[in-house]
């Protein structure tokens, strides 16, 4: 049930239409909370038909033009309720470590070329969100909702770099491994 609370969040932030929203999730909450066009614009009308947000007034006839939602007090209310709700984490399901699994069993071909593209993939992403840390949060940036907003990015800047170092030492492991036998 995140995806709603997601857009509410973001409507909250800034008044936007579907296709508003949908650039900002591939810009910011995407990074942690990704949806696709379809999955925005049919939790909008959810989120509309619940009274959670209303389409803005528009002074032109409606036919062919973008709505651009905010968010009502019921959604700002079941936004602060969802919030202070109380959440287990999530277990880790992560495919590359079940394949690695694997192929103690069934042998690691393939695997080791696997992890070195994890491996670029997670340097890209962490150098990415580098970039946006030092630019979107320079020191004097303090405001309570710049350091909670830092803080999530906090959190993607050191997933990505538990990952860049987790699979640089998978990739050493690796390298003391026997070579494998011929069939």
């Amino acid at each position: 049930m995140s995806l709603p609370h997601a857009i509410l969040t973001a409507l909250l932030e800034k008044p936007s239409s579907g296709l508003e929203l949908t650039r900002r999730f591939d810009k910011s909450i995407g990074y942690f909370w990704s949806a696709t066009h379809q999955q925005i614009y049919r939790e909008l009308g959810k989120l509309e038909s619940e009274g959670y947000i209303r389409a803005l007034p528009s002074e032109q006839p409606a036919r062919g033009q973008k709505k651009s939602y905010e968010v009502l007090p019921a959604g700002r209310a079941e936004l602060a309720r969802w919030t202070a709700a109380s959440q287990d984490p999530k277990p880790l399901r992560d495919t590359m470590l079940l394949r690695l699994r694997a192929s103690a069993v069934v042998g690691t071909a393939g695997v080791e070329a696997d992890l070195r593209r994890h491996l670029a993939l997670h340097q890209r992403q962490l150098a990415e969100y580098e970039g946006i840390q030092e630019r979107d949060f320079p020191p004097d940036k303090d405001t309570p909702q710049d350091r909670l907003r830092h803080l999530v990015l906090r959190a993607g800047i050191d997933l990505e770099t538990f990952w860049t170092q987790w699979l640089a030492h998978a990739l050493e492991e690796f390298e003391r491994l026997p070579a494998p036998e011929p069939e």
